[in-house]
């Protein structure tokens, strides 16, 4: 019996074995797009079991042991998901159809991913075709009018990074550093990046999206997430190279030989006159006009050339069943437009691999190493062009003293100063070398597969900063002679951080949750020395260019060398809760512990967010224009401890001294010490998203209110008669952000797209809390004022009413009559009535930063061709023009030719600029309207175009051409009206840029 029943339960058994057998299968198929193009690396998974697979190079999948009635959900970023049931079909070919409003994108925040229509913050995406156009040595020049609330303020320079503001100026310091995050590392600077390798960049622009890194985030976050192979994907080669010239524009027209001589004679002054007559004996006469001297120098033309520059990138991408990779090589050479050894030239290795080592358990590793090397301009020349006179040659064969070379020397002609800006250009080497080496490694575990997770990582980025400063022997004539000297300096910097993370995300019903908690550790460290020495032997040989050829004795007080190392640790939080699609909160906090701040070295920063998801209600279904709708709204604290460290607290010391032979006791202070805490951040933003038009139109509209509370500012102490730095005051930036963009496919041949965006911008200090209720910056000449109620920074001078014109108008007016003022002198307002000129009728001038900016689009693809262009432009932003206020400091040099044509040389001539003599005045030289000048301007951004060969028989290949900065419309005295502090001596010229350029993929 008991056998019989053995079996029974045998057969049993085996039938029900047999019979699960016959209910699971093995499916497959193939994945693409409409137009039948394979899909590789989409993903494909059964619902509620471990089953998925990954489509490979050709877009096929298989699945094993599925049964019918399962569903599957195919996704692959770009296009709209899918969820297909397992029917008796084992084949399936799955077609899935473009996202055009790319709502369910998924977009990297701080320490994880989310759904582009599911974020309650202020972020912004711009993905690799946009970076890509812009031939630039840093990623964050081709974001340049592409972001509202974003300014990008160029740096001419090759290799020099741009200033990036986001949201305005939110301090007083120096700190306003953006923080960067490339593949979940943090870095100060990106200048090691090739746009090549940019896959997408996200803005996170308010405080709530920002405040999960902390006091790292107060000027806001930019993440980038650099190109990975992908699973399954033969391995593709591209290789992308471009080259051109840069060349500079709107090149700033000086006074000629002819204009400076009238405004010599003019001047009312015998020694200009008599320089210029020595000209003459010296170089001789023109022939077209005896009464000019024969040379006419334009010292802009003279020191000015076109540059070379090229980028030349080579990348390796694919993967197979468990592994990912993405290997490259970049190549950057840019020359400056300075003629002088002025250039920037890096190389670039990087690698990034990742590794499924188990199911559950994954690692990668991230890798660059940049080399690179910059010869910084002496930017002197730029000065010394601008006021060297037109009457002088660069060379001058009769000036025998001048060695090695016969350079002109405007002393020769009885000015004051040498004023030949080729010395600068010819005995000047500034040579800095750049090495970093920047690595990290991750580990991820699922815990709990597809619910919960576990990721650490380690990251470390090393630079070391070699800088060279080597000033050649030269003499003029006139006991004008330098001797040699050298100035070595080595700036070391060690970053390191270590991440730990845990997040939970799980799907239930129409609820949708994550929550993430972590720890992070920071150790930043740096270290500097410099020395400096002269009279170097055999300073011909660039092998003698060390500080062992200096003469020994120059070492003394001349060298010098600093360190310092930071501490810090944080722990953070964040919730994301999306209920059935249409009600979205989220929520972060962090605690961050830094060693700067012996007061307070904790500080905490929660946020929180919310959003309404308004199409997904019953009533706006199928209303057939809007597409998606969301209302979102939050508030957040950042903490900014990117400031000078605190130094513990004020000290006295009681001292005795003797005064009329009797001895007197009193106090003084021995140091100044500082016990700053936190500049705080507090932020409020409002937004709206619009998708409207079968997601052919798209909208996105901020208001924020940023307060920096707690700022700290210098605060004037009366015992130790200077300002120290103390947490007294608050900042606010306001705006309104607009973006609009308009995306159609027409047919299969024809495409376009147009978008615009708007940025208003409000800078203004609420409180500073010291006596007076204002803080000078700038130089005593150049004032610069930041009070209540204005913006940080603010020029503060005169106000100019017009032009005296006529000797009655003179007579008439008891403030020209006091200050013995004649016809072509300025006439300044008086503020306060009392009949005086002077400091009571000083105001605000205006500020660096504009009242808004905005930046367009448009481009357009027809069959094998791509057009694009962009503009860009500013509006309200001032521009100090010191070079030209300088002549404050001397008036034997030259000027520019707006004023020498412009100038007041009779009545009615002019009612805005003073005459000749008048500029030699004191009273026309005072800080006013005058010398700060209006900065809009309006430019053509980018034009590309672009032409696609496909053929069997030859790789993809692609030739296009670019123009960046081809035009650029301002009325500003100067190059170009983007300085970035607004203080225009001897900046840079922005160069336009010309190329062409081939990309192959194999």
């Amino acid at each position: 019996m008991k056998v019989k029943l053995l079996l029974a339960c045998v057969i049993f058994g085996v039938c029900s074995v047999l019979a699960h057998a016959q209910q699971t299968k093995t499916i497959s198929g193939i994945i693409t797009d409409t137009g039948g193009v394979p899909l590789p690396g989409a993903e494909i998974k059964v619902t509620d079991k471990d089953i998925f697979d990954v489509t490979d190079f050709d877009g096929n999948f298989s699945l094993e042991g599925v049964e019918e009635g399962d569903t599957f959900r195919v996704t692959f970023l770009g296009f709209k998901q899918q969820t297909i049931q397992v029917t008796s079909n084992n084949e399936y070919n799955i077609s899935l159809e473009e996202d055009a409003g790319q709502l369910d994108e998924v977009v990297v925040v701080g320490y994880g991913t989310q759904k582009k229509r599911d974020l309650t913050g202020a972020i912004v995406s711009v993905d690799s075709e946009e970076i890509e156009k812009t031939p630039t040595s840093n990623v964050m020049q081709s974001l340049q009018g592409k972001v509202s609330g974003v300014q990008i303020v160029s740096a001419g320079s090759p290799g020099n990074s741009p200033t990036v503001r986001i949201r305005g100026l939110g301090t007083y310091q120096d700190a306003t550093n953006v923080l960067y995050v490339v593949d979940g590392t943090l870095y100060d600077n990106i200048d090691f990046l090739n746009t090549k390798d940019i896959k997408s960049i996200n803005i996170l622009k308010d405080a709530s999206s920002s405040a999960i890194y902390g006091v790292r985030a107060a000027n806001g976050v930019v993440i980038i997430e650099t190109k990975s192979g992908k699973k399954n994907q033969k391995p593709q080669i591209e290789y992308d190279g471009y080259t051109g010239i840069q060349r500079a524009q709107n090149v700033l027209k000086m006074a000629n030989a002819e204009q400076f001589t009238t405004m010599a004679y003019e001047s009312g002054s015998a020694p200009d006159v008599q320089f210029v007559l020595n000209a003459m004996e010296r170089y001789g006469r023109s022939r077209i006009n005896p009464n000019v001297p024969a040379v006419n120098t334009d010292w802009y033309e003279e020191v000015l050339r076109d540059g070379i520059i090229q980028n030349h990138s080579i990348g390796i991408t694919g993967g197979a069943d468990k592994v990912t990779y993405s290997l490259g090589a970049n190549y950057f050479g840019q020359e400056g437009i300075l003629d002088m050894k002025n250039e920037y030239e890096r190389f670039n290795l990087r690698s990034k691999i990742d590794v499924d080592v188990t199911d559950r358990f994954k690692a990668g590793v991230n890798t660059v190493f940049s080399n690179a090397t910059k010869y910084d301009p002496e930017n002197a020349a730029w000065f010394k062009s601008y006021f060297a006179v037109p009457i002088m040659p660069v060379l001058d064969p009769t000036n025998i003293d001048a060695q090695p070379i016969p350079y002109a020397n405007a002393q020769n002609l009885g000015y004051r100063g040498t004023q030949n800006p080729f010395t600068d250009l010819t005995f000047n080497e500034n040579r800095l070398k750049i090495r970093k080496i920047l690595a990290s490694v991750y580990f991820q575990y699922e815990v709990i597969p597809e619910l919960l997770d576990f990721k650490t990582t380690y990251s470390h980025n090393y630079s070391a900063l070699e800088e060279r400063y080597v000033d050649l022997p030269y003499t003029l004539g006139n006991n004008v002679e330098r001797r040699s000297s050298i100035r070595r300096v080595n700036n070391t910097f060690s970053n390191q951080y270590w991440d730990n993370i845990l997040t939970y995300q799980n799907e239930f019903g129409d609820h949708d949750l994550t929550v993430m908690a972590g720890a992070s550790y920071r150790d930043e460290a740096s270290n500097g020395f410099s020395a400096t020495g002269t009279d170097i032997a055999g300073i011909k040989l660039e092998s003698s260019w060390y500080l062992d050829f200096a003469d020994n004795e120059s070492f003394n007080n001349n060298v010098s060398e600093i360190g310092r190392r930071y501490y810090g640790i944080s722990y953070f939080g964040r919730i994301a809760y999306n209920f059935d699609d249409k009600y979205l909160l989220y929520g972060t906090f962090r605690a961050d512990g830094s060693s700067k701040f012996t007061k307070d070295p904790w500080g905490y920063f929660p946020s929180v967010g919310a959003g309404w998801v308004i199409s997904e209600e019953d009533f706006m279904e199928d209303n057939g224009v809007v597409d998606f709708l969301k209302l979102r709204a939050s508030w957040g604290k950042l903490g900014n401890d990117n400031v000078a460290a605190s130094d513990g607290s004020n000290t006295i010391e009681v001292i005795t001294a003797a005064l009329g032979e009797q001895p007197v006791s009193g106090i003084t202070s021995t140091s100044v010490f500082s016990n700053n805490t936190w500049e705080i951040i507090e932020e409020k933003n409002f937004g709206l998203n619009i998708e409207a038009l079968d997601n052919r139109l798209s909208i996105d509209a901020d208001y924020y209110i940023r307060d920096t509370k707690d700022a700290i500012l210098p605060v004037f102490i009366p015992i130790i008669n200077r300002s120290v730095n103390q947490n007294s005051g608050v900042i606010r930036n306001e705006g309104l952000e607009l973006a609009v963009n308009w995306n159609q496919s027409v047919n299969d041949d024809f495409s376009y797209r147009i978008g615009a965006n708007f940025t208003t911008i409000n800078n203004e200090a609420l409180e500073i809390a010291n006596e007076s209720g204002y803080i000078d910056s700038g130089s005593a000449e150049f004032r610069q004022r930041t009070q209540e109620g204005g913006p940080l920074f603010a020029f503060y001078g005169y106000e100019r009413t017009g032009v005296y014109q006529n000797q009655a108008q003179v007579d008439a007016d008891p403030i020209a009559v006091n200050n013995g003022l004649v016809p072509g002198d300025l006439i300044f307002k008086d503020q306060n009535g009392d009949g005086v000129i002077d400091d009571a009728d000083r105001v605000i001038l205006g500020s660096f930063l504009p009242d808004f900016t905005f930046g367009g689009n448009i481009g357009f693809n027809y069959k094998n061709w791509d057009f694009s262009t962009s503009f860009y432009g500013q509006v309200g932003n001032e521009i100090l023009n010191r070079k030209r206020g300088e002549i404050i400091f001397t008036n034997d040099t030259n000027m520019d030719a707006d004023l020498a044509i412009n100038r007041w040389h009779g009545e009615g001539t002019s009612n805005t600029y003073p005459s000749s003599a008048g500029l030699r005045k004191v009273w026309n030289q005072k800080l006013s309207d005058f010398w700060v000048e209006e900065g809009d301007f309006f430019r053509i951004q980018n034009i590309q175009f672009g032409y696609t060969i496909e053929s069997p028989s030859l790789p993809q290949t692609r030739l296009y051409f670019t123009a960046e900065r081809p035009f650029t419309f301002f009325d500003y005295n100067g190059f170009d009206p983007e300085v970035s502090n607004g203080v225009d001596r001897q900046t840079y010229p922005i160069p336009s840029v010309y190329t062409i350029g081939l990309n192959i993929k194999i």
